[in-house]
């Protein structure tokens, strides 16, 4: 007979937005002790109920919003902004939006692609102003 070695054959299984925000939100308070707590997220996003989303929307809620914000600046950069995606996810127009108006505004706005592109963008921000990698 013959023997299934390793993970040939399994399917690749497909990691959330959710779970790769809550990775690097983990990974980065362990890694950056002197910012521990300072990446934090803006909960703009997801699936509410009517009430909830009309109160939110009276409150300041914007379409568009990035999902994570250091505000810690660095050369040239007054702070950064991650809006995290999946693999295959895909900004909408909204965000676009945002990242133009963060980045003419003296903000580091970047689409990430999952934990690794994030932490990624994090260590080289982080880098630029002295920080350690972070691995």
């Amino acid at each position: 007979t013959r023997r299934n070695r390793g993970n040939c054959c399994m399917a690749k299984v497909k990691i959330s937005e959710h779970t790769h925000q809550v990775n690097l939100i983990k990974w980065f308070d362990l890694q950056y002790k002197d910012y521990r707590g300072r990446l934090f997220s803006i909960p703009n996003g997801g699936k509410r109920n009517i009430i909830v989303a009309v109160k939110l929307k009276a409150e300041g809620v914007r379409p568009g919003v990035p999902d994570l914000m250091l505000p810690v600046p660095a050369p040239g950069y007054a702070g950064l902004f991650i809006e995290m995606k999946t693999e295959k996810g895909r900004p909408t127009d909204s965000q676009l939006d945002w990242f133009n108006f963060l980045n003419e505004q003296g903000y580091y706005a970047s689409v990430c692609y999952g934990f690794e592109d994030a932490q990624e963008v994090i260590n080289d921000y982080i880098k630029s102003i002295g920080g350690g990698s972070g691995d």
